[in-house]
Order: C-alpha cells, then sequence, then structure tokens
C-alpha cells in the first residue's frame, strides 16, 4: 500500500480519513506518528491553512501529505467560529467547551442555520506546484443541547434536517456520505482518477 501522511493527528479525522482510502490502496499515517509537530495556521481562510499544514508535513516526512482545514461557519455570528473552530473557547482545545461557548454565543438568537466547511489539500511533495483542491460543505442547525455521542468537534450541537439526527447520532456510512469532508473526499477522488494515478 502507498503510504500518505495525514496533516493531523485528529484520531476522529484519521478513522474517517482511513476508512475512505483505504480502497484506494492508501495507508494513512499521522503525521504525529512520524514524530512531525503541527504546523502553524495563521491564515484567515481554510485553504490557506490547509496548504500551509500539507505541505509541512510533506517537507517532514518525504511523503505524499493530505491536509484537512475544516470548521463550523453559523451564520448568526459573521461565520464564526470558522477557520478557529477547534480553538473557539482558548488553549487547550477542547470539544466540550467549544459547545458550550458555542451555545451561550447562540442563546435566544432565533437564526440558528450553519454549515461545516471542508477544504481538502493533497500535495505529492512539499514542493509539488500543482496540489490538489477540493471542497466541500454541510448544512444544518445548532441546537441549545448536545445529542449523541458519536463523532467529534460539533457533532452533538449540529442537527441535520435531513435525517432529523445531529451529527453525532449518524452512523459513519451516512456521515461519510453527506458530511463536509465526504464531499470534499469525493472531489478530490474524483481528481485523483481523471489523473489515471493515485499518486505520483
Amino acid at each position: 500500500m502507498q503510504k500518505l501522511v495525514l496533516a493531523s493527528g485528529n484520531a476522529g479525522k484519521l478513522k474517517e480519513f482511513r476508512r475512505l482510502l483505504a480502497p484506494l490502496g492508501l495507508s494513512v499515517l499521522p503525521q504525529t506518528e512520524l514524530g512531525v509537530a503541527e504546523a502553524e495556521e495563521p491564515h484567515q481562510t481554510f485553504v490557506e491553512n490547509a496548504l500551509a499544514k500539507a505541505r509541512h508535513a510533506a517537507q517532514s516526512t518525504g511523503l505524499p501529505a493530505l491536509a484537512d482545514d475544516s470548521g463550523l461557519c453559523v451564520m448568526a455570528l459573521g461565520g464564526a467560529p470558522g477557520v478557529h473552530s477547534a480553538r473557539y473557547a482558548g488553549e487547550p482545545k477542547s470539544d466540550s467547551r467549544n459547545n458550550e461557548k458555542l451555545v451561550q454565543a447562540l442563546e435566544g438568537s432565533p437564526e440558528r442555520r450553519a454549515h461545516y466547511a471542508c477544504v481538502l489539500v493533497l500535495c505529492r511533495s512539499a514542493g509539488d506546484p500543482e496540489p490538489l483542491i477540493a471542497v466541500g460543505d454541510w448544512w444544518g442547525e445548532i441546537l441549545t443541547a448536545p445529542r449523541g455521542t458519536g463523532g467529534f468537534g460539533y457533532d452533538p450541537l449540529f442537527f441535520d434536517p435531513q435525517f432529523a439526527l445531529t451529527a453525532a447520532e449518524l452512523d459513519l456510512e451516512r456521515k461519510n456520505r453527506v458530511s463536509h469532508r465526504g464531499k470534499a473526499m469525493a472531489t478530490l477522488l474524483e481528481q485523483l482518477q481523471r489523473q489515471g494515478a493515485v499518486l505520483r
């Protein structure tokens, strides 16, 4: 199997990407296993941060690298927490504190619409002049209290009206089909297949 480094140590993301990429014969390794420190994410857009992370992981390991920058964009909060989703409630990163802060920020607001956004960047090398870039989104609403035990991040608060379930209540198969990350990955796989090779 070809090795691909994931520019993340997030166990939830690793599980999803391994499931999606295994059929292509790709072995996904988290950068933490290879001793790669997290890259700086100073940018204000998902695409710039994803590119910085992918280049950093490829440079550090000599392997092709896949980076995901994603977050929750809430209409009533002007798109926040956005690129700051993982650290919305400050350091250290905490899903539970982030969720608590979001519930408080929306208290009493009738506007509950939000979407998850995902940008995937695949760099075949650190100097890849044509990194593959794929984008996906997933629209829903923010609940006033968490529901479900699956997923990670804001999943217990993110309600999908199509299924009448939160992202934390969806099984992985359905989630991978409809999620921002699943949609972005489907687009990325199409790009790879058009080129006739997974990695060059």
